[in-house]
């Protein structure tokens, strides 16, 4: 296979999250898997445009200059760090900002923030958090009864099909098993990410235009497929981001549910499942021709401008029925974990803020997050082993 090409937009967000984490470019470039030189080369470009437009014409800065932007930059980065840390923090404590909550929230968050950053943000001596730690052997019959009460939690979550939340689960608690303290259970259920379900403020996405014959449905609701490239699905959800919404577009390789390709924009024309088509095709060397596509009836993907982008890549449509989720419901369920990982406990207030969010949780995602569905691997870990069962098999030919 060839190099893969990368969109402007990937460029620029993958040089984003270098200078915002402050991280090393070989770490960050493992974590996107891109090239580490390429990578260098992106952010030594950016670096450069951002000298000569700052420089206003009057020619390069001086090394006394440079280290002074380097030292302000620096100070920036601490500054946000301290910022995030504080944020997180008060979502941490939910109003109870005690010093065992400031302990425990600094153990949880030591390796990637470290004790003293965390000690000096939230006031309080390292030698206390150590000593605190040291005293970690008390503590462990309390975490085996939270172990076990947490498992209950979880058994009466399923038994309501993620329906109850802390007062309905509590009191179903004591019933079965007695007296149980209401804010203990509101603890367990936030560290394991459990949550009522509730009515949202919903936004259509789907919205189809009927003048147009939709493509037929080469899938029939088997969302599977036997090698990369052979299935992909996808679809548009939005993100709230301050006041307003944006909006999300993906395609995802049935084969291993790695997100090949995504855009995100503030409108939901054509061109944003656009964007995401060639982003994926770019991320496959563009090789892709007799591949599937297949999505929803919306506007966006029977367009003739969708349809044109397809033809010329020799990607072939395929749409479910309008109005049902289950035709489409690799995309739907993929887009349910991006909510409840991402956006649980999460408030962007800036469009900046929110792409570099889904930027970083993409990459972690497709490289590191484990897939129930493939054997608790990784989207890229699967197309990995693939390839080398296919080398395997074709060396035994």
């Amino acid at each position: 296979m060839g190099t893969a090409r990368y969109s402007g937009e990937f460029k620029r967000d993958a040089v984003a999250l270098v200078e915002s984490s402050g991280r090393r470019i070989p770490s960050v470039a493992r974590e996107l898997g891109v090239n580490p030189e390429s990578l260098r080369q992106w952010v030594a470009r950016s670096r450069a445009e951002a000298a000569a437009s700052g420089a206003g014409g009057e020619g390069p800065l001086t090394p006394t200059e440079r280290e002074e932007l380097r030292r302000l930059r620096k100070q920036v980065r601490e500054l946000e760090l301290e910022k995030e840390i504080l944020r997180k923090a008060a979502q941490y404590f939910q109003g109870d900002g005690s010093m065992t909550g400031r302990w425990r929230f600094i153990s949880d968050h030591r390796d990637l923030y470290g004790v003293q950053r965390l000690c000096r943000v939230l006031s309080v001596s390292a030698s206390g958090f150590y000593r605190w730690i040291a005293a970690a052997a008390t503590r462990a019959a309390r975490r085996s009864a939270d172990e076990d009460l947490g498992a209950r939690i979880e058994e009466i979550h399923s038994e309501s099909n993620g329906a109850y939340g802390v007062p309905r689960i509590t009191r179903e608690l004591r019933e079965r098993h007695g007296v149980v303290n209401h804010k203990r259970v509101a603890r367990l259920m936030r560290e394991r990410g459990i949550a009522g379900r509730h009515l949202r403020r919903t936004v259509r996405t789907t919205v189809a235009d009927r003048s147009v014959p939709p493509a037929p449905d080469l899938v029939g609701r088997v969302f599977t497929a036997p090698a990369p490239d052979v299935r992909w699905c996808g679809d548009i959800t939005y993100l709230p981001v301050g006041g307003s919404w944006m909006y999300l577009a993906t395609v995802i390789d049935m084969h291993s549910r790695r997100v090949v390709g995504w855009s995100l924009a503030e409108h939901m024309r054509a061109g944003l499942v656009i964007d995401a088509v060639r982003s994926a095709v770019g991320a496959r060397d563009d090789d892709v021709r007799g591949v599937v596509f297949h999505s929803d009836r919306g506007a966006q993907y029977t367009s003739a401008a969708f349809a044109e982008v397809c033809r010329a890549y020799g990607i072939r449509r395929s749409m479910g029925r309008v109005g049902s989720s289950y035709d489409n419901a690799l995309a739907e369920s993929f887009f349910a974990t991006l909510k409840r990982e991402l956006l649980y406990g999460s408030r962007w207030l800036t469009r900046p803020q929110a792409r570099m969010a889904v930027f970083a949780w993409m990459a972690w995602y497709n490289r590191k997050r484990r897939h129930s569905a493939l054997g608790y691997r990784s989207p890229v870990d699967y197309e990995r082993q693939h390839a080398t069962s296919v080398d395997s098999l074709d060396l035994v030919a």
